[in-house]
Formats: C-alpha cells, sequence, structure tokens
C-alpha cells in the first residue's frame, strides 16, 4: 500500500455536465470528511456540500469505496460535481492544501496491479478499451478484461510446471527404469505447448493489428484516380487532386471506421518510372507500403482496359482487391474478382465497401478466444520459446530443468508475476490521467 494518496479528474477535462474526481490512498476518507463533513456509506451515492476555507466549492454526490474492496486496494472516493473549470480548480486547490498529489498517468491501474487486483494483461486491458475507437476494438479489450489472456498464460505455465517436475522426477527414478518414461511424457508436454504457442503468436499479429488499425493501400498508375478514391472512402478531402500526373509523392494517411473496424487508409504516389529524385523517393515510399499493407487495393483505368499497368498489376496477390475506376466514362470490364466504381460519381462504392468489410472482417474477426495483443506479448512468448528450444533431456537434469524454470520466467513477464519494475513504466506510461 502506497503512503502517499493521490487524485485526479477521471473524467474528460474541460466544461463539461459532471466532472469526477477520484481519490485513492489512506488519507482518501479523512480528506472527504474534512472537505464535506460527513462519512458516507461505503458504496452508497451520497450527497455532499463541498466546502474549503470557510467558501462552498459545490453540490454534488460522494462514493467511497473502503480498501481493499476497491479499484486500487487501498480506500477511493469520487465525488462527482457540476462540470465546470472554475469548479475543478477550486477542488484541486483544496486537495493540494490537504497535502494530496495529482496522480501521474495510469497511476490508479498501477496501485491496482501492486496491490493485487489486476494483472498486467488487465491492466493494458483498461487501456485498451479507454482508447477504443471502434467495436471490434472495444470487444477486444473487454475479453483481455475478462481475464482470457492471463487464464491462457496460467494454462502455459501450469504445463512447465509439470514438465519440470517431471524432469526433476527423472533424478529420483532414475535406478527405477521409468527415466525414459518420464523423459517421454516431458517431450510430449513441450511439443505441445510449442504448437499452442506459435498459433497464438500468429493469431496475435492479427490482435495486435486491430489495436493499432488495419493497414490498407490504395495502388495504381498516376491518374488512375487514387487520391479521389481516398477522398470518396473517407468522405472528406484528404488528398489533393489533380489532373496533373505524379501530384502525390508521399504516402497520406487517414484514419477510418470501417463498420466497426479500425482500418488505417493509405494514398500512395502513382506507380511509373520516376522522372526526378524526388518522385522517385515517393514510388519506393508506395512500394514500402504495398509491402506492409494488410490488404491493398490496386486501382486500374478502366478506359485503358485491357492494357493493364504492369508495375500495379506486379503487385496483385490474394490480399488485394482490384478496382477499374472510371466506371462513368468507360465500357464495364471483364475481369474477375474485380470492382467496377468511379471515385468521381460514388458509382459502384457500396460494392467496394462491402468487399473490404467482407476481407477485414475475414482477417481479423475477434473470437472468443484469448489472444496476445500486444508486442510485449509476443516477444516474451518468443522468449519462452527460445528456453524451450534448448531444452534437451539428453542433458544434465539440473540443466535441463533451468531451460523451463527460464522458460518459466519468461511467461511471468505476461501477466507481471516476475521482472515487475522494469516492465511497469512501459505497460503505464500510456494511460490518461485518471486510470
Amino acid at each position: 500500500m502506497s503512503e502517499e494518496t493521490i487524485f485526479a479528474l477521471a473524467s474528460a477535462p474541460g466544461r463539461g455536465g459532471v466532472a469526477v474526481f477520484r481519490l485513492s490512498g489512506p488519507d482518501s476518507l479523512s480528506v472527504l470528511h474534512g472537505l464535506t463533513g460527513v462519512q458516507p456509506q461505503p458504496r452508497l451515492a451520497t450527497r455532499v456540500r463541498v466546502h474549503h476555507d470557510g467558501e462552498d466549492i459545490d453540490d454534488g454526490l460522494a462514493l467511497v469505496f473502503p480498501g481493499p474492496k476497491s479499484f486500487t486496494g487501498e480506500d477511493v472516493v469520487e465525488l462527482h460535481l457540476h462540470g465546470g473549470r472554475a469548479v475543478a480548480a477550486a477542488l484541486a486547490e483544496a486537495l493540494l492544501s490537504y497535502g494530496l498529489r495529482p496522480a501521474e498517468a495510469g497511476e490508479f491501474s498501477r496501485r491496482a496491479f501492486l496491490n493485487g487486483k489486476l494483472d498486467l494483461t488487465r491492466a493494458e486491458a483498461i487501456a485498451d478499451l479507454v482508447d477504443a475507437e471502434t467495436a471490434a476494438q472495444r470487444r477486444q479489450a473487454l475479453r483481455q478484461l475478462d481475464g482470457g489472456l492471463a487464464a491462457l498464460v496460467e494454462a502455459w505455465r501450469k504445463t512447465l510446471v509439470r514438465a519440470l517436475a517431471l524432469t526433476e522426477a527423472m533424478i529420483d527414478f532414475s535406478d527405477e527404469g521409468i527415466g525414459d518414461e518420464l523423459a517421454d511424457q516431458v517431450l510430449a508436454l513441450i511439443d505441445d505447448l510449442t504448437a499452442d504457442m506459435q498459433a497464438k503468436k500468429q493469431e496475435g499479429h492479427r490482435r495486435e493489428r486491430l489495436r493499432d488499425g488495419i493497414h490498407i493501400a490504395i495502388l495504381g498508375a498516376p491518374n488512375a484516380g487514387k487520391s479521389s478514391l481516398m477522398n470518396r472512402i473517407a468522405g472528406r478531402e484528404v488528398a489533393i487532386v489533380s489532373a496533373k500526373a505524379g501530384t502525390t509523392r508521399d504516402v497520406i494517411e487517414t484514419h477510418l471506421d470501417l463498420h466497426g473496424w479500425p482500418v488505417v487508409l493509405a494514398d500512395t504516389a502513382g506507380l511509373r518510372d520516376a522522372a526526378e529524385d524526388i518522385e522517385a523517393e515517393g514510388i519506393a515510399r508506395a512500394l514500402h507500403r504495398a509491402e506492409a499493407a494488410d490488404l491493398k487495393l490496386l486501382v486500374f483505368d478502366a478506359g485503358l482496359f485491357p492494357d493493364l499497368d504492369p508495375v500495379t498489376q506486379g503487385l496483385l496477390d490474394d490480399d488485394s482487391i482490384v478496382v477499374f475506376n472510371k466506371a462513368d466514362v468507360a465500357n464495364p470490364v471483364d475481369f474477375s474478382g474485380s470492382i467496377m466504381l468511379s471515385a468521381r460519381t460514388g458509382q459502384g462504392l457500396d460494392a467496394l465497401f462491402t468487399r473490404l468489410e467482407q476481407e477485414v472482417a475475414g482477417r481479423f474477426a475477434v473470437t472468443a478466444e484469448p489472444a496476445l495483443t500486444r508486442a510485449r506479448h509476443r516477444a516474451a512468448v518468443d522468449q519462452c520459446l527460445e528456453a524451450l528450444s534448448q531444452f534437451d533431456v539428453a542433458k544434465p537434469v539440473e540443466l535441463a530443468a533451468e531451460d523451463l524454470r527460464q522458460a518459466a520466467r519468461a511467461l511471468g513477464r505476461i501477466t507481471g508475476m516476475v521482472d515487475v519494475e522494469e516492465l511497469l513504466d512501459v505497460v503505464f506510461r500510456e494511460f490518461c490521467i485518471g486510470k
């Protein structure tokens, strides 16, 4: 338990209907009594008059959550006041006069972790839930907050503990002729565990994309209509549109909510033999974005069909959607799986949105199965797999057992069971104030 009592505005800053101030620490209850003259019953919203230095600050509600049955595990107080800046400033000044300290970003969740109320995966889920901008991100964060990932990691750890116990038992039973049988059991456990981890790593890469945004790149020859299509999909003027070839020189990004899916849409430079160095750099960046994209929109000028730009056609693969633009002035195109549209009039745009949603949902659908959602999760699993790859029953038993211990320690870093201090700043620095 911390000896300091902290406070923060837990609701959005600025003018609003209600402002929620949160206090946590040993002085929370006494400070509330000093500000209001009352001591509310736990978990019962109580109307209070907040005052300081003989002056009323506001009339609002107070809630008390005595530790350890609170979010942080400490005594927690919430004051729900009117959401004006003057009220917030006056209350903050009063709390400072009582010796309370403004909370740092993520400090409430950090205290909850240190007091055993959360593991690191649930703490990260809180941050993801606060930052969620789409339904898919919200669903993923809620599943992790429910403890699915923590339970998965604990199941892996228990498997390692059993493998370790069997490995050490090989010492005790080496003279009784069952050492080989135990070795076979250990190897079977490790093989199954390794296969499961490898599968979750692949799924985890997709879940990370869901947190950060699914990358879709618009690619094609100059004047194929890429920038116009970008603006149509975004619903606003994001990219400059010009009849002059080579207008787009760099990658232009915009973030979208595509029917509940987070998308980072990128317009790129036209693909052709560059006339000068700046354009050549833009084309190089476009090709790099094509390699990194989760999906590619390959845009062709329908009026030039059947002549297709060979550079753009060379990017065609299973992660591509072929679009023929300028349907308002060109004849229909016979190209399997393609979409005919007009970025100028909007014709065919509904078909493109439907296809995009189908492709994204097929690749990134959030299942009920827990998954790794951050790069640090995958890094810990990589460390675990590396330790397991070193395991060999032919080694001296003490060395083989140490490989399993190293693997277990790596897993412990996901939930925060080991090496806690070096992880905390990394995990909590992206939190908002008041969480």
